[in-house]
This record gives C-alpha cells, structure tokens and sequence, in this order.
C-alpha cells in the first residue's frame, strides 16, 4: 500500500476506542496516524480489555442514542455475509425482559424490534415488560485484533510506549518513544482514548473516571441460539450472550470502584446460577451441570466517567514554547458502552480534531 503523507496526528490508546478512532482519521485521508500504547490487542489477555454486544443502554441521552445507532448502522454493515469482519459478529436472537417499565432504553431502532404481549413471558416471574430484536454479538478477541490490522494495513503505525504526561508527546512527538530517538518530529494533533488511564495520564488526570469491574464466564454451549438479559432498576443485567463458534457469554456484574483485577470464585456462582435452565434445559439444572462447560472466568474494567462520555477538544501549549499549540482532543469514559459507541465516537473526535485544526489555536489561552 501506498504509505500516506500528511498532518501527523498520535492517538494514546489502543483499546476498541483508540483503534476505531484511529481508522477513522487514518482513512480520511491527510494525516499519518500513530497509536502509542502500553497494551495492544495482541497481547495477553488483561483487565484493560472486555467483551461485548451491541444492545443500547441509553434512556434520556440523546447523544448517547446517536453514538449507539450510528455504531450499530457501521457493525450492521460489517457483520454482512462475505465482509472481511464478518467473522468478528454474530447475529442473533435476543429478548430484554425488564423488571421496571420506567428508565429502559429505546431499542425501537434495533433489526427486528418487537414488543412482546404479557402472555410471552410469562415464565419470567420478575419481568413487568420485554422485548425481542436481533442483536450484534461480538467476538472481541478476534474483533479488535481486526481493528488493530485494519489500522495497520491503511497505513497507521503503533508504538508500544508508557506515556507518563502528555507533553512528552506535545514536545518529543512519536520519536521519543521510538527505538531510534532522532529528535522529536513536531505533531499536528493528539487524541486521548486512553480509558480508565486517562486517570493518572500526566496533563489530564481527570478524576471523574472510575472502574465499573465487570465479572463473566465463558462457555461451551453451542446449542445456544439466543441472547437474553434480565434488567434491573440499577441496570445491571443478568444475560446471556451466544458467539460465533458456540461459545457463550453470561454474566455479570456491575460493581462501581471496585478495583479486584481477577475473577471471585463465589461470584462465578451468582452469575451461573440464574443462567442455568437457559443453559441446560434437562430438568432442575444446577450450578454443577454448568461448571464442566466452563472455559474460563473473565474479569475486566469498565471506564466510567462521572458526566458522562468525554468528547470534546482544546488548544494546549507545547513545552518550551510560548506560542506554539497544538490541538488536543479527548474521547474516553464510555464505560460499560465502548463497543457500542465507538464509531460513533470516532466520527465525533475526528470532527472535533477538523474543526480544531480548521479554526486554529485561540492565542489569548
């Protein structure tokens, strides 16, 4: 491929955000894109990546709302039979029963969307209403190395790099993490998609982010065709999610500030025991007919921000210049909605870095 020329933009992170924000900057056209990172898709597993579908969570946030549909119009798209991420989804089945019929979300722009009568559901003693739709299932240990190879192959660039401040990228650019430190080759813009990092990321530390730990467990269960979640008041949910390649997805948990970075055994059990006649319909199923379709437990850290979604940029001085600026653009603290929003968060930030670098620096900063 023809490397691409143009206004050098970094993106610090590599998480579902930071790679779908830097293709679609890189895909634009006019710039050459960076992704400095401490962990890549690649890597081992860790609690700085989780799993996911796309079933909008939104109630009254119509921005979340718009960054939720457009997200699911471009994943629709590549779930499509004979697409290069086809392999990434799996579309299915899924039923939402709810145990309030106030603060749900708005799935009426969901494939198939359906209200179910009463009489449907009549065997889940809590639900007070429900739904059924054809969700987007993702298979994210297979999605976000795609996402990583997209990248790369329109002609993006990584470098693994723990960046401890922003100014060491303002003033020393990609160079200074670079194995071959030349000096540093000015940037023309920075893009913050580091999650739950931006918390202690020198120059941000923006203390409104908190982890939302997420506990689930993955089964062996391909006779499972369908997804169902049970949501609560709090909007944490019992679910259910089938992948591609019979795998299965139940959880979770929902647990704000807590920061245990491995799975609790006594958790496990909570989150087995509503799922089992889903699971196993052999009659009075247990938590022991589940446990030998174990393949592993998972935990992980959802970046949550107090206010919501940050996106949006500013104008920050290069170190050891007076009038020198460059634009930086935040786009982080989705929370448990990452996947679900993240194309149209990206097409959020590289509006944001366009018009930045349209409209030039404010000089009475």
């Amino acid at each position: 491929m023809t490397q691409k020329h143009g206004k050098n933009i970094v993106i610090i992170g590599a998480g579902v955000i930071g790679l779908t924000t830097a293709i679609k900057i890189q895909e634009k056209g006019d710039y050459s894109v960076t992704v400095l990172a401490e962990t890549f898709p690649t890597d081992s597993k860790c609690i700085r990546y989780t799993r996911g579908h796309h079933v909008s969570a939104a109630t009254d946030d119509l921005r979340q709302q718009q960054l939720e549909r457009e997200t699911l119009d471009v994943m629709w798209k590549m779930s499509a039979l004979g697409d290069g991420a086809e392999g990434c989804f799996l579309r299915a089945p899924q039923t939402e029963y709810y145990i309030s019929k106030e603060g749900n979300p708005d799935l009426s722009f969901s494939p198939n969307f359906q209200r179910l009568e009463a009489s449907a559901f009549t065997n889940v003693a809590e639900a007070v209403s429900a739904v059924t739709f054809s969700a987007l299932n993702i298979n994210t240990p297979t999605y976000l190395p795609y996402l990583l190879a997209r990248f790369l192959g329109c002609g993006g660039h990584i470098i693994r790099a723990c960046v401890q401040h922003i100014t060491q990228v303002l003033e020393g650019g990609v160079e200074a993490f670079a194995d071959n430190r030349s000096g540093g080759k000015p940037i023309d813009g920075l893009v913050i998609c580091a999650g739950l990092g931006a918390r202690t990321l020198g120059g941000v530390e923006d203390k409104d982010l908190y982890p939302v730990r997420g506990q689930t467990v993955l089964l062996r269960a391909p006779w499972v065709e369908e997804g169902r979640s049970l949501v609560v008041e709090s909007g944490s949910k019992t679910y259910i999610i089938p992948r591609r390649g019979g795998t299965v997805i139940v959880g979770g948990t929902r647990e704000a500030n807590d920061w245990y970075p491995i799975p609790r055994p006594e958790t496990t059990v909570d989150i087995l025991e509503p799922c089992t006649p889903s699971v196993r319909k052999e009659r009075e199923p247990t938590v022991e007919d589940l446990k030998p379709l174990i393949i592993e437990e998972g935990c992980g850290f959802r970046p949550a921000r107090r206010g919501g979604i940050r996106l949006q940029s500013e104008w920050v001085k290069v170190p050891g210049s007076e009038r020198c600026m460059i634009p930086v653009v935040y786009n982080y603290g989705h929370g448990g909605y990452g996947f679900q929003t993240s194309w149209g968060s990206a097409s959020v930030a590289l509006d944001l870095l366009e018009g930045a670098l349209a409209e030039g620096p404010n000089m009475s900063m």
